[in-house]
């Protein structure tokens, strides 16, 4: 069920509401709920001579007429530490140079203001995190990374994204948290979730290798 197609705070608000208060619901049927930027997507099971359109409209409307929870309700408040030094700020002096701020002033800018994750997506656990201060809105990169490192943090147009593995990706990267984003061994695989308030605290080199060695 699609609302919009383009990111509206409002509709995302929705959704995230929509997709928690279908989960609330426990419905059998229903496998998996995921919730995009603008809409919401139902996993079920259901018997040949059901409707899948109809079975998705009644079930929301069920949700619709028990009341959605409130967003205030449906997210946690994190703090991920992130070193900015170059070793890890793949693209710093690029995003510097693009916004006419001193490589300190962007790593200031990112690290003091918070975040809302809009959605999961692209990649199990890659959070998206609207809230990016204006004044570091650069665009994607021209030509693409094959290998991003695992833990990357990135920045592009108005979001900021931390990439949870190894994988490819065209934003750019000022910075990396020693915490690993994605476990599939974990009872909750990945660090982030819909509705989860983000904040990222600078630490230095020596820092994040202690921190990565006990992650």
């Amino acid at each position: 069920m699609e609302f919009s197609r383009a990111l509206d705070l409002e509709v995302n608000e929705t959704v995230r509401r929509l997709a928690a208060g279908v989960r609330m619901l426990g419905d059998p049927r229903v496998r998996d709920v995921v919730a995009g930027l603008g809409g919401v997507a139902l996993h079920f099971v259901s018997s040949i001579q059901e409707s899948a359109p109809e079975l998705a409209a009644a079930i929301v409307a069920q949700c619709m007429k028990s009341g959605l929870p409130p967003a205030e309700k449906l997210g946690r408040d994190l703090e991920i530490p992130v070193c900015y030094e170059a070793e890890f700020a793949l693209d710093l002096e690029e995003v510097s140079k693009r916004t006419r701020l001193g490589p300190a002033e962007v790593q200031r800018l990112h690290a003091s203001t918070e975040y809302l994750v809009l959605m999961i997506g692209f990649a199990p656990g890659h959070a998206y995190m609207g809230g990016l201060d204006p004044k570091l809105s650069v665009p994607r990169r021209a030509n693409p990374r094959a290998v991003v490192p695992a833990g990357s943090v990135a920045i592009a147009n108005d979001q900021t994204v931390v990439y949870p593995y190894a994988i490819s990706g065209g934003w750019s990267v000022i910075g990396r948290t020693p915490l690993r984003v994605f476990d599939a061994r974990r009872a909750e695989p990945s660090l982030f979730g819909n509705g989860d308030r983000v904040r990222f605290r600078a630490i230095g080199k020596q820092e994040f290798v202690r921190i990565a060695a006990n992650a």
